[in-house]
């Protein structure tokens, strides 16, 4: 691998961290955010339409809130990590039930692998992540620049 197969992207202070949970573990992450407040409220939050409201009206947190994860939500957040505008997820998702918007669940983590952002899908490595000496400062990216390895013929 070659240096010029990166873009590096800074990932600044103040990170912009997504908080999406699924039905059945919309409790949990409102918990976890709860016992989180302090740190948490140094960034800049948002979430998919029903767990940013929770949070927001819970916790007072304020969330910036995108539609429901069902009707577009977890698309919305994807482009935003695709623009640059999310550099963190946390997304406590229901590995037992069936969701309608499972593709949609797939594009979002598929967006946030490719564009290296820390992901979080459960309490452990939310926790693990969140206490990270990393999330006190600036950190840079390294984002593998696919275009040019498919010119290459490199996947």
């Amino acid at each position: 691998m070659r240096e010029v197969d990166y873009i590096t992207k800074k990932m600044k202070k103040q990170k912009r961290i997504a908080l999406i949970a699924h039905d059945n573990r919309k409790k949990d992450l409102i918990e976890w955010v709860r016992e989180n407040k302090g740190k948490l409220g140094r960034h800049f939050l948002c979430g998919t339409g029903t767990t940013a409201s929770l949070i927001s009206d819970m916790v007072k947190l304020p969330v910036h809130a995108y539609k429901s994860g069902p009707l577009g939500g977890d698309q919305q957040i994807g482009a935003r990590i695709a623009e640059g505008d999310i550099d963190f997820l946390i997304f406590f998702w229901d590995p037992l039930e069936a969701q309608p918007h499972d593709p949609d669940v797939k594009a979002l983590l598929r967006i946030a692998v490719l564009y290296d952002i820390p992901v979080a899908t459960n309490r452990s490595t939310a926790d693990f992540l969140l206490t990270s000496s990393l999330m006190d400062g600036e950190y840079e990216r390294r984002i593998i620049d696919f275009s040019k390895r498919m010119d290459r013929g490199i996947n």
